[in-house]
């Protein structure tokens, strides 16, 4: 009987394994369900690298607003044209990677086969979840130092990251403290344990975003946002009469076409309450919030159209070796991607903002 030989996968296969790992990890991705292509998607995927004379880059476009109010009846048209402003972000790529190694032969006592789904699924796994951390962590203006629960990332190569240096904290205007009544513009150093998420936090959410021309996602001709909150938020809208009612009286659950209507927990007011446990708290901080800095609390986000640019370049690298005198088999996956938080000069608010995500500090319990 012919012996499997690890090492000799064709390019035509590891392709075939490669793809296999990608899809694995988008099928488990948060953020897959929000990547578009266009301009309307939340988190605008770009796939198509640019070059100039600094080599290698992808190139993420907001057009403004129009903010002149044109002609009227006959009077004169050419030479009165008003442009199109354009933002150009540049999105840094950088490569992630990570590999699998068997203990031996008779340790292991499997096939080869065996090895190289184990090593998918884990591989997929990891590559999934270190790509949502890498997201949630831009979205929400956290270095990558941090893991999202606040403690300090140890030992980790991120915060190396080409685009890990573009990550930056909320804008002035994209970034508020919920103090259980009312959106304010203060420091989460307010933040006490009244300060604690309601429905009407996200009614005001809602309609700050609105005021502040956030642009919105498009579902059948009406407008949504986007909101994530930890799963320790969405217990604390569910203990709030006003919210039991709403629900109960004019939300959406689930069964919505749009991608991002897929795994929301609630739709309300115009609001996709998605639920998850990658959204940033100060858990572990060695810091925390509040005027002693021991308050407990999360970041809520709420997200708009253009929230968040990803160039994804190809599908992971899979590569297999031996090692130890052909002993031990080895697994490395790699991918290359980039995120960006875009920003532009809002005409309304009259200062460089975000694009389309607000930040909303409170209290949780830990």
């Amino acid at each position: 009987m012919a012996a499997t030989n690890f090492a000799a996968l064709n390019s035509q296969q590891k392709t075939v394994w490669s793809r296999d790992v990608w899809n694995a990890a988008r099928d488990q991705m948060i953020v897959n369900k929000f990547l578009g292509s266009g301009d309307s998607a939340l988190i605008q995927r770009i796939t198509e690298l640019t070059q100039d004379e600094r080599g290698t880059q992808v190139l993420m476009q907001l057009v403004a607003d129009l903010v002149g109010d044109g002609t009227i009846n006959d009077n004169q048209r050419e030479g009165n044209e008003e442009a199109l402003v354009n933002y150009e972000q540049v999105i840094k790529i950088d490569l992630i990677a990570n590999q699998v190694i068997e203990t031996g032969k008779y340790a292991t006592q499997a096939s080869v086969i065996n090895f190289r789904e184990q090593a998918k699924n884990k591989l997929a796994y990891w590559l999934a979840n270190r790509v949502d951390q890498l997201a949630m962590l831009t979205l929400s203006g956290i270095s990558y130092a941090f893991n999202l629960d606040g403690s300090a990332r140890v030992k980790s190569p991120f915060p190396a990251l080409k685009f890990a240096a573009d990550v930056t904290a909320p804008t002035a205007n994209r970034y508020r403290v919920w103090n259980g009544s009312a959106l304010v513009a203060a420091a989460n150093s307010t933040i006490t344990s009244a300060y604690v998420a309601n429905y009407k936090m996200i009614v005001d959410m809602v309609a700050y975003a609105k005021t502040h021309y956030i642009k919105p996602l498009i579902a059948g001709g009406k407008e949504y946002y986007v909101i994530m909150v930890q799963p320790g938020t969405l217990a604390q809208l569910k203990k709030d009469a006003d919210y039991q009612r709403a629900v109960t009286s004019v939300a959406t659950k689930d069964g919505l076409n749009s991608p991002w209507f897929t795994g929301g927990t609630v739709t309300i007011d115009g609001a996709v309450i998605h639920e998850h446990r990658l959204v940033y708290t100060n858990f572990k901080a060695a810091t925390k919030w509040g005027a002693d800095s021991t308050v407990t609390g999360t970041r809520t986000l709420l997200c708009g159209a253009q929230a968040l640019g990803m160039a994804d370049i190809s599908t992971p690298s899979w590569t297999e070796k031996r090692f130890d005198f052909d002993t031990k088999a080895g697994i490395s996956v790699d991918k290359m991607f980039g995120f960006l938080k875009p920003k532009f000069y809002s005409i309304y608010d009259k200062s460089v903002e975000d694009f389309g995500v607000l930040a909303v500090d409170h209290y949780l319990a830990a």
